[in-house]
Formats: structure tokens, C-alpha cells, sequence
């Protein structure tokens, strides 16, 4: 096992991109590569915490092949549920009976794991740990992964929340606030990607009762360009060592083409492997 005891590891979202992280991650696994802390956003906190319980291939089962059976993902689920994604398959259905995740072994582990969520009434990054209560578990990723404007706001802790990514996509500050100083940043686009749409000001029908959260959507674009900017400057300077696409990749957050996420899958895989000459 190599040693990484001194190393955190951040997991970007994004949506079906998210597959890219799968791969990543099922290379660490079959590699015994263990971090002490992790922390995940979106399609990372879900995809992080199939890691922290070792479940190899159940994050690449649940994103491609049951998406292929059950297909989780359109408007006919928009339309019926006001959700762009079937969150009672996704969130209740696969974890407890179809592909049921180990709660036991991710409870028992030492290692860290922070979700991320963004809250509506502060329009600020929450960051949650739990490792006693399932049912929590479920609330804080099924928040981290709510869309805004494509999924239904979700409650933590009978707070509103909203997806991790509209306040902190790429959370490498507070993983260096956490004491880890070096990390290992795992994100879903290539180096010098830029979101090239302006930001625009959300009208004040839109999360009427949350200005907090309109302020923080509106600024949503130039933050993460911003901290983009922020994790190549780290890189450039030896202080994160990046996984990412090596291309610029065709893969939408809803993309339901299996053969686009199954390469992108083994692509991360490919790339899950750059990481061990880094910690050597």
C-alpha cells in the first residue's frame, strides 16, 4: 500500500462527467491506494462514497449499466416528479436493494469523507461528516446532488439545500484547511477549461424565499473559473497533484449515450494511474 497519510483527496461534480471519477477511483481501489481524508461535491460525494466503503465497480454499476436499464435520467422525470433524475431509484431503491452500499464498512473506517452541499438561507458551502446514521448519509449526498432549477430542493438536518457545486465545485481550500496541505484533485474537465457564459443576474421569482441562493447562482460561473484558476496555480507550484481529462470531452451532466460513459470511464481509469509516480 503506499503511504499517503499526509495527503487529502478532492473529487469535483459534474453530473454524468462524473464517470471519469469512477474510474479514478476503481484504479486506487485495485491499487490499495487509500487517502486519510477525502471530501466530494455532487457526482463526487456520490461517486466518494462507494470509495470510502471499498465497494469497487458499484459507482461505474450504478452511473452506466443501471442507467441503461432503468434509464434514470429525462423529462418524463421532470415532468412526473418536477426531478430531472429519478432520486427515489437513485437515492432509496439502488442503496437499499438493488445494489445495497455498505454502510457497516464506511462507518468502521478511520478515513475522513466531507460532503459538500450549498445552503439556500446563507447562500454559503456546508460541509457534512457522518459516519453513524444512514439515513443522513443519504440526505447529505442526495443535497449535494440536487441541481438547481432540475431538482427539487432537499432538507439536511430540516435545512434546505441545494448541489455543493453552486458554492464550492472544487473544494481544495477546505481540504487545506483541514490540515492537508498536499492533495490529490481529481476533476471532471481538462486543464485550461473555462465557463465562457457570463454570469447572469437570477430574477427574484426564481427561489423567492432564498435570496441568498439567487445571489449565489448568479455568481456561480466566475467562481468556478475562479477556482479553476486557483487549482492550476497550485499545480503549477507542486502543492496538488491534478487528475483530469486529457481532452476536451463530449459528455453533457445528463448524458444518458453508454458507449460516451463507458470510455470516459476507462479513461479515468487510464489516468487513475499517473497518481502513483506522484506519491512515490
Amino acid at each position: 500500500m503506499i503511504d499517503t497519510k499526509d495527503i487529502g483527496l478532492v473529487l469535483e461534480g459534474g453530473g454524468m462527467r462524473g464517470v471519469f471519477t469512477c474510474g479514478v477511483l476503481d484504479y486506487f481501489m485495485d491499487n490499495d491506494i487509500e487517502f486519510p481524508y477525502a471530501i466530494g461535491v455532487s457526482a463526487g460525494a456520490c461517486n466518494g462514497l462507494s470509495y470510502m466503503s471499498k465497494q469497487r465497480g458499484r459507482a461505474k454499476f450504478s452511473n452506466i449499466d443501471l442507467l441503461d436499464k432503468y434509464k434514470y435520467i429525462g423529462i418524463k422525470h421532470l415532468i412526473k416528479k418536477r426531478n430531472i433524475m429519478d432520486f427515489d431509484l437513485l437515492f432509496h431503491e439502488f442503496p437499499e436493494n438493488i445494489i445495497p452500499y455498505n454502510y457497516n464498512a464506511y462507518f468502521a473506517s478511520p478515513r475522513r469523507f466531507e460532503m459538500v452541499t450549498s445552503n439556500c438561507l446563507t447562500g454559503k458551502a456546508e460541509y457534512f461528516e457522518e459516519k453513524s446514521d444512514s439515513k443522513r448519509v443519504i440526505d447529505i449526498v442526495k443535497a449535494s446532488s440536487s441541481l438547481p432549477f432540475l431538482c427539487p430542493i432537499t432538507y439536511v438536518d430540516d435545512i434546505p439545500m441545494l448541489d455543493g457545486g453552486i458554492c464550492d465545485s472544487i473544494p481544495v481550500r477546505r481540504a487545506m484547511e483541514q490540515g492537508y496541505k498536499k492533495n490529490v484533485v481529481v476533476l471532471t474537465r481538462n486543464r485550461g477549461y473555462r465557463k465562457v457564459s457570463r454570469d447572469i443576474k437570477i430574477p427574484s421569482f426564481i427561489y423567492r424565499k432564498y435570496p441568498a441562493m439567487r445571489e449565489a447562482l448568479s455568481n456561480r460561473n466566475n467562481l468556478y473559473n475562479a477556482q479553476l484558476e486557483l487549482v492550476e496555480q497550485l499545480e503549477d507550484r507542486g502543492e496538488v497533484f491534478v487528475i483530469r481529462p486529457l481532452n476536451p470531452i463530449m459528455v453533457d451532466r445528463i448524458e444518458k449515450d453508454i458507449d460516451k460513459l463507458t470510455n470516459l470511464y476507462n479513461e479515468g481509469y487510464e489516468c487513475g494511474r499517473q497518481v502513483e509516480e506522484y506519491l512515490k
